[in-house]
């Protein structure tokens, strides 16, 4: 009786090749299926979904052993996806995961996260996506706690699927003392960054600037992405890189447009 084929998974991050969060995503992966990495050779955090396009890309492969490879990248997150995908694989894995990223990738956060555009790279190619995250921004993060919930959360999507072009952002609370109390099933909740600019001066006396801000939840709704997070809840919030306003499609027909 021929053994069932494990799944290929690919893993992938905005952090680096080098990041114990992505270390610690492979090593539950390689107890699902067969595992490829392709990570950046460098950090690419808040490189959102970006690809290079005005220089040439590296691929290096640094390990080879049975059914598990990785390979570093010169390039971001969505680069490293493109790469797996049309030159290595020649084809698509049965599934796609990103992270584990070190910080916060919930509500608005989507947008300027390497971690998940990777994520949403693999949606837009029709494979099943998820990316994770953990509220912790340290090198010696504890992903301990958040394994078995990472695990079953891969499995079930490669069980049942996603809905095409939809991906899974996922975001795990850091334990301060409290366990964490499950997983939550969430709508993105709406806030925004209050931006400021530290300006300095380099030696040369010219002025540059760093950015800084304050992260602002006003959304007060006990069913979002922030709420769970902050009671202590795994976050699953399905994400779709359709950014169209459906309902403003019937308003703008309204509108005089042609000239």
């Amino acid at each position: 009786m021929s053994k069932k084929k494990r799944p290929l998974i690919l893993v992938t991050n905005d952090d680096g090749v080098s990041a114990p969060g992505i270390s610690c995503l492979t090593d539950i992966m390689r107890e699902i299926g067969d595992v490829l990495v392709v990570a950046p050779d460098k950090p690419q955090s808040g490189m959102g979904h970006a690809i290079t396009v005005s220089q040439p890309l590296r691929l290096q492969r640094i390990h080879t052993h049975g059914n598990y490879r990785k390979y570093t990248c010169s390039g971001t997150p969505v680069d490293c996806v493109k790469l797996a995908i049309n030159k290595i694989i020649c084809g698509k894995p049965d599934l796609l995961v990103a992270g584990i990223n070190h910080g916060s990738n919930s509500s608005i956060n989507i947008i300027y996260s390497g971690t998940m555009s990777a994520a949403m790279e693999g949606a837009i190619e029709g494979i099943p996506s998820i990316g994770f995250s953990l509220l912790d921004y340290e090198s010696d993060a504890n992903f301990k706690p958040s394994e078995p919930y990472i695990k079953k959360i891969a499995e079930n999507v490669l069980k049942y699927g996603l809905s095409e072009g939809v991906c899974l952002n996922v975001n795990i609370p850091k334990e301060n003392g409290d366990k964490i109390k499950g997983v939550k099933i969430c709508r993105q909740a709406k806030a925004n960054w209050d931006d400021d600019y530290v300006e300095n001066y380099d030696p040369h006396k010219r002025p540059y600037y760093w950015l800084t801000g304050v992260f602002a939840n006003q959304d007060e709704g006990t069913d979002t992405d922030e709420w769970a997070l902050k009671h202590n809840y795994i976050s699953v919030v399905p994400a779709h890189f359709d950014f169209t306003d459906h309902q403003m499609i019937s308003l703008i027909k309204k509108w005089k447009l042609n000239a």
